[in-house]
């Protein structure tokens, strides 16, 4: 079996012999018949080409695709460049809070060495994750701060969905209509067929054979559903990705065919059109972005943070958490805490009480939406919280939010609800821990997450994952109280 190419060197084998041939980027591109941004793509070890697109590739660099696929870099100066790259991705070296630093040409060779040895020996003195999950949750996170870096946005991706609405015969404004979703479907080569009986465990598969994308029928995969997963799909074909064993770069590739899609039926010029007049009116709403566009509003929530920083110049925050405040997913580049293991994993963390994301579940007097500023150590956040209830087993929340600073820009603003969270006031009482500490058994209810890895608790409370114990501590005094006779 032959190795997976390393992305990496690839890319800087690609630029030294496209550079030696003294091309352009736009002038590669007028060789091979690629976009320069795809060109752009491979070059960062963003992408892997199919075999076919490495041999036109070679063809018009003149060298052969033995050459561009041998795993060392082209010379000392790219595997300087390409160490410091990977050393900056550890969450250990991530821990020094240190800006990102670009290997760019005003880097001497002999700074590029120093920098080099010292993050290796940053990262070897943190040592390395001890099993696959330890592993998965490290990618996760070094690909969390990769996005935060670069404001959520994807310029080349955002080119590649323009490009193909506009050979579809997209208006320029509204939702995505199915004819045009069908023609660009159809311009990669592929037909959709909705059918029964699609695995539980796929929300899609492709016969690349016959170009074929299969979905559930009707009754397993609603019409707003299916669009999005047909786009997650054809992205992974858009953006020429390739079967991978690697996880981060499953997740890579699993964030950026969902961009794609998110990009496709919410275009970029309408949708920043719609926020920048909302901006001007102090009524930004993803509710707005949602029905606009015909999408779901955890998609448009990604959406806005995708082009808020940088078209709008707000930074924000996202979370989807469960009814329990338990994180699946999260992004922020407005400084929000959130909590966080020692290697910097956030999946199965639970945010505080007082935060949004788990006071909507009790809120009272609101329709959907949940609106609530919360003050925290590291300054005051705003945010909404909506309650997504189409998976009526597992329902979850979404949160959008930002800095007070920049809250005047959104609706609800005005809300009178304000939580506090600081560190004083998420401790636990004292008092109650040690009355019941020790004599508390709780049963863990069934969640979605049930077969991935619990949340790990906290403290003392290792013996029951999964289970906030101060909620049963709490639970317990006031059984307790109910049964004291009065008096």
């Amino acid at each position: 079996m032959t190795a997976e190419p390393d992305l990496l060197v690839l890319g800087r084998r690609l630029r030294h012999a496209r550079r030696s041939q003294g091309l352009t980027l736009a002038g590669l591109a007028e060789r091979t018949g690629r976009p320069p941004a795809y060109l752009s793509r491979l070059e960062n070890g963003r992408v892997e080409p199919r075999l076919g697109v490495l041999g036109d590739l070679a063809d018009a660099l003149g060298t052969t695709t033995a050459d561009l696929l041998t795993d060392a870099p082209p010379d000392r100066r790219a595997e300087l460049e390409l160490a410091l790259l990977r050393i900056q991705d550890d969450p250990a070296y991530r821990e020094l809070g240190l800006p990102a630093l670009k290997p760019s040409a005003r880097l001497g060779d002999d700074v590029l060495e120093h920098l080099a040895a010292l993050g290796r020996a940053v990262c070897e003195r943190a040592g390395r994750p001890a099993d696959a999950t330890e592993s998965a949750r490290r990618a996760n996170s070094a690909l969390r701060h990769q996005m935060r870096d670069r404001n959520n946005y994807f310029a080349d991706i955002e080119a590649i969905a323009a490009e193909g609405l506009s050979l579809a015969g997209y208006p320029g404004s509204g939702p995505v209509s199915e004819r045009v979703l069908t023609e660009l479907v159809s311009s990669y080569g592929f037909r959709i067929q909705r059918v029964a009986g699609l695995p539980r465990t796929a929300r899609s598969i492709t016969d690349t054979r016959d170009r074929v994308i299969y979905i559930g029928d009707q009754d397993d995969v609603k019409v707003r559903q299916a669009r999005s997963v047909v786009l997650q799909t054809l992205g992974h074909f858009a953006l020429e990705h390739s079967d991978t064993a690697d996880f981060g770069n499953y997740l890579r590739q699993r964030i950026e065919s969902n961009y794609f899609s998110a990009a496709v039926l919410a275009p970029e010029g309408p949708a920043v059109d719609l926020l920048s007049e909302a901006k001007r009116q102090s009524d930004i709403s993803v509710e707005d972005l949602k029905e606009t566009f015909y999408i779901s509003y955890e998609m448009a929530a990604h959406r806005f943070t995708n082009l808020a920083t940088v078209h709008l110049g707000l930074p924000v925050h996202f979370l989807r958490t469960d009814a329990e405040g338990v994180i699946s997913k999260a992004y922020e580049n407005d400084g929000l805490p959130f909590p966080e293991t020692a290697d910097g994993g956030l999946e199965g963390e639970r945010v505080p009480r007082q935060w949004g994301a788990r006071q909507a579940w009790g809120a009272q007097g609101h329709f959907l939406l949940h609106e609530q500023y919360t003050v925290l150590d590291e300054g005051e956040y705003f945010c909404l919280t909506y309650i997504e209830t189409e998976n009526d087993r597992y329902p979850c929340a979404i949160t959008l939010g930002t800095t007070a600073e920049h809250a005047r820009h959104f609706r609800g603003s005005q809300t009178l609800r304000r939580e506090h969270a600081r560190s004083k006031d998420v401790e636990p009482d004292p008092r109650l821990v040690s009355e019941w500490e020790g004599v508390a058994w709780p049963s863990a209810a069934e969640r979605s997450h049930v077969l991935s890895a619990l949340p790990p608790s906290q403290r003392s409370f290792l013996p029951f994952p999964g289970i906030d114990l101060l909620d049963v501590y709490r639970f317990l005094d006031r059984q307790r109280r109910r049964r004291r006779p009065a008096g």
